[in-house]
C-alpha cells in the first residue's frame, strides 16, 4: 500500500478532474467514489470524495468548497523518456490551462505539473560545467521541453 497519497482539494470538480486525469494517463483507474448523504454538508448524492490511480500512483480528491486554491508551490513531476511522451502530457494537461517556463504547466483545474525528460537528470549532473551551463541556457528558453534541442546543447558544449 502506498503510504503517502497526494490529496487534492477542489471546489466542486473532483469527479470531473479525476475523469480528466484518467483520460490523460494510460494506466489509471477509479478506486473509490463517496457521495454526500442526508447528513451533508453537500447535496445528497453529489460526489464528496474520490480516490484514483494514475500510472500506479494513488491520488485522493475532495469537493471541499471554495476555501482553498491550488498553487505552483506544489506540483506533480512527470518523468518522460521520449518527446512523444512529453508532447502527449503537455498537450493533454495543458489544454485549457496555462503553460509556464521549463516544462511547468497549470492544467484547467489549476493543478501544476512538470513535464520533464529523464535525460535532464544526467545532463544537469554532468561533471563538465560547460555542458551543464549549455543545457541550462537552452532549458531556460523553453516552455515545453524539446529533447532534440537539449541534446544539441549538451553535445555542442
Amino acid at each position: 500500500m502506498q503510504q503517502i497519497t497526494p490529496f487534492l482539494w477542489f471546489e466542486n470538480q473532483a469527479e470531473e478532474a479525476m475523469n480528466f486525469y484518467l483520460s490523460v494517463f494510460k494506466d489509471s483507474k477509479v478506486t473509490r467514489i463517496n457521495r454526500y448523504g442526508e447528513a451533508g454538508p453537500g447535496t445528497p448524492g453529489d460526489v464528496m470524495y474520490v480516490e484514483f490511480q494514475l500510472n500506479g500512483v494513488g491520488f485522493a480528491a475532495l469537493n471541499g468548497g471554495p476555501l482553498f486554491k491550488f498553487s505552483p508551490a506544489i506540483s506533480f513531476f512527470i518523468h518522460c523518456e521520449t518527446q512523444e511522451e512529453i508532447d502527449h502530457y503537455w498537450d493533454k494537461l495543458g489544454d485549457g490551462g496555462k503553460t509556464n517556463q521549463c516544462g511547468w504547466l497549470d492544467d484547467k483545474f489549476g493543478v501544476t505539473w512538470q513535464v520533464v525528460p529523464n535525460i535532464m537528470g544526467r545532463y544537469l549532473n554532468d561533471p563538465d560545467p560547460k555542458k551543464v551551463s549549455s543545457v541550462m541556457k537552452a532549458m531556460m528558453q523553453m516552455t515545453k521541453f524539446d529533447i532534440a534541442k537539449l541534446e544539441r546543447a549538451y553535445e555542442q558544449a
